[in-house]
Protein backbone atom coordinates (compact mmCIF):
# COMPACT_ATOMS: atom_id res chain seq x y z
CA UNK A 1 0.00 0.00 0.00
CA UNK A 2 1.45 3.32 -1.12
CA UNK A 3 1.81 6.23 1.63
CA UNK A 4 -0.05 8.80 -0.75
CA UNK A 5 -2.87 9.59 1.44
CA UNK A 6 -4.10 12.77 1.39
CA UNK A 7 -3.40 15.43 4.01
CA UNK A 8 -6.53 16.88 5.90
CA UNK A 9 -7.18 20.23 7.45
CA UNK A 10 -7.68 19.44 11.12
CA UNK A 11 -9.93 22.11 12.41
CA UNK A 12 -12.38 21.62 9.59
CA UNK A 13 -12.25 17.31 10.13
CA UNK A 14 -12.69 17.53 13.71
CA UNK A 15 -15.67 19.96 13.19
CA UNK A 16 -17.11 17.27 11.08
CA UNK A 17 -16.40 14.51 13.71
CA UNK A 18 -17.85 16.10 16.44
CA UNK A 19 -21.27 17.33 14.89
CA UNK A 20 -23.01 14.58 16.57
CA UNK A 21 -21.19 15.22 20.08
CA UNK A 22 -21.06 19.32 19.70
CA UNK A 23 -23.46 20.12 22.77
CA UNK A 24 -21.30 17.75 24.75
CA UNK A 25 -17.77 19.44 23.84
CA UNK A 26 -19.52 22.39 24.49
CA UNK A 27 -19.94 21.32 28.06
CA UNK A 28 -16.75 19.84 28.35
CA UNK A 29 -15.35 23.14 27.78
CA UNK A 30 -17.85 25.26 30.51
CA UNK A 31 -16.72 22.39 32.96
CA UNK A 32 -13.02 22.60 32.70
CA UNK A 33 -13.13 25.86 33.49
CA UNK A 34 -15.01 25.71 35.96
CA UNK A 35 -13.98 22.89 37.46
CA UNK A 36 -9.89 24.65 37.12
CA UNK A 37 -10.30 28.05 38.33
CA UNK A 38 -10.69 30.09 41.70
CA UNK A 39 -8.15 28.01 43.05
CA UNK A 40 -7.15 30.79 45.16
CA UNK A 41 -3.61 30.40 44.69
CA UNK A 42 -3.21 33.31 41.79
CA UNK A 43 -0.17 31.20 40.27
CA UNK A 44 -1.96 27.69 40.12
CA UNK A 45 -5.08 29.95 37.93
CA UNK A 46 -2.53 31.70 35.81
CA UNK A 47 -1.23 28.77 34.75
CA UNK A 48 -4.56 26.29 34.27
CA UNK A 49 -5.94 29.18 32.41
CA UNK A 50 -2.09 29.22 30.28
CA UNK A 51 -2.66 25.47 29.95
CA UNK A 52 -6.51 25.56 28.68
CA UNK A 53 -6.87 27.85 26.74
CA UNK A 54 -5.45 25.97 24.16
CA UNK A 55 -8.74 23.78 22.79
CA UNK A 56 -6.06 21.23 21.21
CA UNK A 57 -7.87 17.95 19.38
CA UNK A 58 -9.72 16.39 22.65
CA UNK A 59 -9.57 13.17 21.13
CA UNK A 60 -9.95 11.61 24.31
CA UNK A 61 -13.27 12.80 25.51
CA UNK A 62 -14.23 13.02 22.07
CA UNK A 63 -14.14 9.23 21.87
CA UNK A 64 -16.04 8.40 25.37
CA UNK A 65 -19.15 10.95 23.83
CA UNK A 66 -19.32 9.45 20.58
CA UNK A 67 -18.54 5.75 22.45
CA UNK A 68 -21.64 6.10 24.93
CA UNK A 69 -23.85 8.04 21.94
CA UNK A 70 -23.08 4.96 19.36
CA UNK A 71 -24.11 2.34 22.06
CA UNK A 72 -26.96 4.43 24.13
CA UNK A 73 -27.09 7.92 25.59
CA UNK A 74 -24.42 10.34 27.51
CA UNK A 75 -25.41 10.42 30.59
CA UNK A 76 -23.76 12.52 33.50
CA UNK A 77 -21.10 9.73 34.21
CA UNK A 78 -20.33 10.32 31.22
CA UNK A 79 -19.62 13.65 30.98
CA UNK A 80 -17.65 13.37 34.51
CA UNK A 81 -15.15 10.49 32.84
CA UNK A 82 -14.72 12.83 30.16
CA UNK A 83 -13.38 15.72 32.05
CA UNK A 84 -11.97 13.15 34.30
CA UNK A 85 -9.59 11.93 31.66
CA UNK A 86 -9.03 15.57 29.62
CA UNK A 87 -7.29 16.94 32.96
CA UNK A 88 -5.31 13.23 33.58
CA UNK A 89 -4.25 13.59 29.69
CA UNK A 90 -3.32 17.52 30.30
CA UNK A 91 -1.17 16.44 33.67
CA UNK A 92 0.81 13.89 32.06
CA UNK A 93 1.59 16.00 29.07
CA UNK A 94 3.12 18.75 31.52
CA UNK A 95 5.23 15.86 33.36
CA UNK A 96 6.04 14.46 29.68
CA UNK A 97 7.22 17.28 28.44
CA UNK A 98 9.49 17.52 31.72
CA UNK A 99 10.71 14.67 31.17
CA UNK A 100 11.53 14.82 27.83
CA UNK A 101 12.84 18.86 28.10
CA UNK A 102 10.64 20.06 25.55
CA UNK A 103 10.15 23.37 24.83
CA UNK A 104 7.26 23.33 22.61
CA UNK A 105 3.64 22.05 23.38
CA UNK A 106 0.96 22.64 20.36
CA UNK A 107 2.77 25.25 19.35
CA UNK A 108 3.59 27.06 22.41
CA UNK A 109 5.88 26.95 25.13
CA UNK A 110 6.06 23.93 27.76
CA UNK A 111 5.05 24.93 31.08
CA UNK A 112 8.65 24.27 32.87
CA UNK A 113 9.82 26.18 30.38
CA UNK A 114 7.67 29.47 31.55
CA UNK A 115 7.52 28.18 35.26
CA UNK A 116 10.58 26.10 36.10
CA UNK A 117 10.44 22.47 36.76
CA UNK A 118 9.26 22.27 40.25
CA UNK A 119 6.52 24.39 39.75
CA UNK A 120 5.39 22.26 36.27
CA UNK A 121 5.78 19.15 38.56
CA UNK A 122 3.39 20.26 41.50
CA UNK A 123 1.38 21.95 38.34
CA UNK A 124 0.51 18.38 36.96
CA UNK A 125 0.45 16.47 40.42
CA UNK A 126 -2.24 18.76 41.77
CA UNK A 127 -4.26 17.87 38.14
CA UNK A 128 -4.14 14.74 38.65
CA UNK A 129 -5.39 14.64 42.70
CA UNK A 130 -8.04 17.31 41.50
CA UNK A 131 -9.00 14.58 38.45
CA UNK A 132 -9.08 11.64 41.32
CA UNK A 133 -11.90 13.75 43.29
CA UNK A 134 -14.26 13.57 40.70
CA UNK A 135 -14.10 10.13 40.27
CA UNK A 136 -14.40 9.26 44.59
CA UNK A 137 -16.68 12.90 44.99
CA UNK A 138 -19.25 10.51 42.10
CA UNK A 139 -18.43 7.58 43.79
CA UNK A 140 -17.39 5.73 40.31
CA UNK A 141 -15.29 3.15 41.87
CA UNK A 142 -15.83 0.88 39.06
CA UNK A 143 -13.18 2.72 37.08
CA UNK A 144 -10.24 3.43 40.05
CA UNK A 145 -9.39 0.20 38.57
CA UNK A 146 -9.03 0.93 35.12
CA UNK A 147 -7.89 4.12 35.89
CA UNK A 148 -4.85 2.65 37.83
CA UNK A 149 -4.36 -0.23 34.97
CA UNK A 150 -3.76 2.57 32.05
CA UNK A 151 -1.32 4.83 34.65
CA UNK A 152 0.96 1.40 35.43
CA UNK A 153 0.85 0.75 31.82
CA UNK A 154 1.66 4.01 30.55
CA UNK A 155 4.59 4.81 32.84
CA UNK A 156 5.49 0.71 32.13
CA UNK A 157 5.98 2.28 28.21
CA UNK A 158 7.65 5.13 29.14
CA UNK A 159 10.17 3.24 30.89
CA UNK A 160 10.56 0.47 28.75
CA UNK A 161 11.25 2.53 26.28
CA UNK A 162 14.19 4.88 27.94
CA UNK A 163 15.84 1.68 28.90
CA UNK A 164 15.68 0.59 25.35
CA UNK A 165 16.77 4.02 23.65
CA UNK A 166 19.81 4.00 25.79
CA UNK A 167 20.34 0.10 24.12
CA UNK A 168 19.35 0.89 20.63
CA UNK A 169 17.90 -2.32 21.23
CA UNK A 170 14.67 -3.13 19.88
CA UNK A 171 12.08 -5.19 17.88
CA UNK A 172 8.98 -4.32 15.61
CA UNK A 173 7.49 -6.82 18.80
CA UNK A 174 8.90 -4.83 21.41
CA UNK A 175 7.90 -1.19 19.01
CA UNK A 176 4.56 -2.13 19.62
CA UNK A 177 4.43 -3.38 23.44
CA UNK A 178 6.03 0.19 24.21
CA UNK A 179 3.23 2.15 22.04
CA UNK A 180 0.55 -0.07 23.08
CA UNK A 181 1.15 0.47 26.80
CA UNK A 182 2.33 4.76 26.02
CA UNK A 183 -0.83 5.43 23.53
CA UNK A 184 -2.95 3.39 22.61
CA UNK A 185 -3.50 1.99 26.03
CA UNK A 186 -5.16 5.68 27.23
CA UNK A 187 -7.20 5.83 23.97
CA UNK A 188 -8.35 2.40 24.45
CA UNK A 189 -9.58 2.39 28.09
CA UNK A 190 -11.22 5.97 27.09
CA UNK A 191 -13.22 3.89 24.65
CA UNK A 192 -13.89 1.34 27.44
CA UNK A 193 -15.44 4.12 29.87
CA UNK A 194 -17.42 5.90 27.27
CA UNK A 195 -18.97 2.12 26.95
CA UNK A 196 -19.16 1.65 30.57
CA UNK A 197 -20.87 4.53 31.31
CA UNK A 198 -23.91 4.00 29.29
CA UNK A 199 -24.22 0.28 31.11
CA UNK A 200 -23.04 -1.75 27.99
CA UNK A 201 -23.02 -4.89 27.69
CA UNK A 202 -19.65 -6.94 28.95
CA UNK A 203 -19.01 -8.18 25.30
CA UNK A 204 -19.25 -4.22 24.13
CA UNK A 205 -16.95 -3.18 26.93
CA UNK A 206 -14.21 -5.65 25.20
CA UNK A 207 -15.30 -4.64 21.86
CA UNK A 208 -14.75 -1.00 22.57
CA UNK A 209 -11.09 -1.49 24.35
CA UNK A 210 -10.33 -3.20 21.66
CA UNK A 211 -11.75 -0.44 19.12
CA UNK A 212 -9.61 2.08 20.96
CA UNK A 213 -6.75 -0.10 21.40
CA UNK A 214 -6.39 -0.44 17.60
CA UNK A 215 -6.95 3.34 16.59
CA UNK A 216 -4.10 4.03 19.15
CA UNK A 217 -1.70 2.23 17.59
CA UNK A 218 -2.10 3.55 14.43
CA UNK A 219 -2.31 6.68 15.77
CA UNK A 220 1.21 6.42 17.58
CA UNK A 221 2.91 5.22 14.16
CA UNK A 222 0.91 8.05 12.09
CA UNK A 223 3.07 10.29 14.69
CA UNK A 224 6.32 8.45 14.62
CA UNK A 225 6.03 8.53 10.47
CA UNK A 226 5.58 12.50 10.65
CA UNK A 227 9.70 12.46 12.02
CA UNK A 228 10.86 10.45 8.04
CA UNK A 229 7.72 12.89 6.26
CA UNK A 230 9.06 16.30 7.77
CA UNK A 231 11.47 17.21 5.32
CA UNK A 232 9.47 16.28 2.31
CA UNK A 233 6.41 18.43 3.43
CA UNK A 234 6.08 21.93 5.28
CA UNK A 235 2.52 21.29 6.25
CA UNK A 236 3.53 19.01 9.25
CA UNK A 237 5.20 21.27 11.82
CA UNK A 238 7.71 18.58 13.47
CA UNK A 239 11.18 19.45 13.80
CA UNK A 240 13.19 16.82 11.29
CA UNK A 241 14.38 13.42 12.77
CA UNK A 242 13.31 14.39 16.59
CA UNK A 243 13.11 10.89 17.33
CA UNK A 244 16.27 9.90 16.08
CA UNK A 245 17.87 12.84 17.78
CA UNK A 246 16.90 11.33 21.06
CA UNK A 247 17.60 7.82 20.34
CA UNK A 248 13.95 6.90 19.75
CA UNK A 249 13.86 3.73 17.36
CA UNK A 250 10.18 3.96 15.73
CA UNK A 251 8.79 1.27 13.34
CA UNK A 252 10.33 3.36 10.19
CA UNK A 253 13.73 2.66 11.48
CA UNK A 254 13.11 -0.89 13.14
CA UNK A 255 11.81 -2.23 10.06
CA UNK A 256 15.15 -1.27 8.02
CA UNK A 257 17.30 -1.99 10.83
CA UNK A 258 15.94 -5.02 11.16
CA UNK A 259 16.76 -6.25 7.07
CA UNK A 260 20.01 -4.51 7.09
CA UNK A 261 23.14 -5.68 7.24
CA UNK A 262 25.53 -5.42 9.47
CA UNK A 263 27.64 -2.84 8.43
CA UNK A 264 24.61 -0.92 7.24
CA UNK A 265 23.27 -1.69 11.26
CA UNK A 266 26.54 -0.26 13.15
CA UNK A 267 26.51 2.68 10.72
CA UNK A 268 22.51 2.90 11.95
CA UNK A 269 23.52 3.35 15.43
CA UNK A 270 26.69 5.40 14.79
CA UNK A 271 24.37 7.94 13.21
CA UNK A 272 21.87 8.09 15.63
CA UNK A 273 24.71 8.32 18.69
CA UNK A 274 26.33 10.99 17.24
CA UNK A 275 23.02 13.04 15.72
CA UNK A 276 24.37 16.83 17.27
CA UNK A 277 28.04 16.31 15.53
CA UNK A 278 26.84 14.94 11.89
CA UNK A 279 23.60 16.48 10.85
CA UNK A 280 24.44 15.61 7.33
CA UNK A 281 24.74 11.72 8.20
CA UNK A 282 21.23 11.87 10.11
CA UNK A 283 19.84 13.34 6.57
CA UNK A 284 21.26 10.33 4.67
CA UNK A 285 19.38 8.02 7.24
CA UNK A 286 15.85 9.80 6.35
CA UNK A 287 16.68 9.13 3.02
CA UNK A 288 17.79 5.27 3.58
CA UNK A 289 14.74 4.30 5.52
CA UNK A 290 12.65 6.49 3.24
CA UNK A 291 13.87 4.75 0.09
CA UNK A 292 14.78 0.91 1.82
CA UNK A 293 10.55 0.52 2.59
CA UNK A 294 10.20 1.76 6.40
CA UNK A 295 8.04 4.52 6.14
CA UNK A 296 5.48 2.39 3.22
CA UNK A 297 6.37 -0.68 5.59
CA UNK A 298 5.19 1.56 8.65
CA UNK A 299 1.83 3.19 6.96
CA UNK A 300 0.95 -0.58 5.54
CA UNK A 301 0.89 -1.50 9.71
CA UNK A 302 -0.66 1.45 10.38
CA UNK A 303 -3.83 0.73 7.68
CA UNK A 304 -3.82 -2.37 9.21
CA UNK A 305 -4.54 -1.82 12.61
CA UNK A 306 -7.18 1.03 10.93
CA UNK A 307 -9.17 -1.83 9.68
CA UNK A 308 -9.08 -4.08 12.40
CA UNK A 309 -10.86 -0.86 13.86
CA UNK A 310 -13.69 -0.55 11.25
CA UNK A 311 -14.29 -4.12 11.40
CA UNK A 312 -15.31 -3.92 15.24
CA UNK A 313 -17.48 -0.74 14.44
CA UNK A 314 -19.02 -2.85 11.30
CA UNK A 315 -20.89 -5.54 13.68
CA UNK A 316 -23.01 -2.14 15.02
CA UNK A 317 -26.09 -0.79 13.71
CA UNK A 318 -25.77 2.92 12.28
CA UNK A 319 -26.08 5.96 13.67
CA UNK A 320 -24.29 9.36 13.45
CA UNK A 321 -21.97 8.53 16.16
CA UNK A 322 -20.44 5.37 14.32
CA UNK A 323 -20.22 7.35 11.20
CA UNK A 324 -18.06 9.88 13.47
CA UNK A 325 -15.99 6.81 14.88
CA UNK A 326 -14.93 5.60 11.15
CA UNK A 327 -14.19 9.47 10.56
CA UNK A 328 -12.14 9.58 13.45
CA UNK A 329 -9.84 6.42 12.07
CA UNK A 330 -10.08 8.43 8.70
CA UNK A 331 -8.68 11.28 10.53
CA UNK A 332 -6.01 9.44 12.65
CA UNK A 333 -4.43 8.48 9.32
CA UNK A 334 -4.96 11.56 6.94
CA UNK A 335 -4.28 14.61 9.86
CA UNK A 336 -1.25 16.30 8.83
CA UNK A 337 0.15 16.70 12.48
Amino acid sequence: MKKNYKLVNKKNFLEKIQTPIIEEMQILEKKLYKFLHKTQVPLLDKINKYVFRNKGKKIRPMLIFLTAKMLGNVVEKTHHIALFYEIIHTAMLIHDDLVDESRLRRGDFSVHLLWKNKIAVLVGDYLFSKSLFLITENNYYDLLKIFNRVICQISKGELLQIEKSRMLDISEKLYEEIIYYKTASMISVCCEVGAISTNADENSVFKMREFGKYIGMAFQIRDDLFDYECQYNNLLGKPRGIDIKVGKMTLPLIHVFEKSSLNRRKWIINTIKNYNKDEKRVKELIHYVKYSGGIDYATEKMIKFCKKAFSILDKYPENKAKKSLKMTINYIVNRNR
